[in-house]
């Protein structure tokens, strides 16, 4: 009896590890999707730079991928300029290293002094360097 209460203590003790370890991670995610959101609002070519992996491809609803260096670079000279960027109805599905974020964006832009709005529907995935979750991989389609 006394080993049946032991081992069922030890698997609710691994079972709430494991979702309190989730709930950091995705926790940890939605701040570095804010970071993101920040960086690119402010147009912050440091924070860009920080936050996208080395090999982040960066899929535009046009259908144009972009590379960091062409990501943070059409963001930071203001080509790309995010004046608002809303998120809403936000997911974040961890899995070990990686994490998928799916979310809606409604934007004010200010693209080559032309003012305009886009929705999108973003489907982000995020890598864990370290302690730190980069950008590695975002797809916008257009919500009609």
């Amino acid at each position: 009896m006394r080993i049946k209460l032991l081992s069922l203590l030890v698997l609710v003790n691994l079972i709430t590890m494991t979702v309190l370890a989730q709930s950091k991670d995705e926790t940890a995610v939605a701040a570095a999707v804010e970071t993101l959101r920040k960086a690119m609002v402010d147009g912050d070519r440091t924070a860009l730079e920080n936050i996208a992996a080395a090999q982040l491809t960066y899929g535009h609803s046009s259908g144009k991928l972009e590379d960091k260096a062409a990501f943070v670079e059409a963001i930071a000279s203001g080509k790309s300029d995010f004046v608002t960027i809303d998120l809403t109805e936000q997911t974040i599905a961890v899995s070990g290293d990686v994490a998928i974020v799916r979310h809606k964006l409604a934007a004010d832009t200010n693209d080559g002094g032309k003012p305009g709005k886009v929705n999108l529907a973003i489907m982000t995935v995020w890598k864990k360097t370290g302690k730190e979750w980069k950008l590695l991989a975002r797809q916008a389609v257009k919500v009609v």
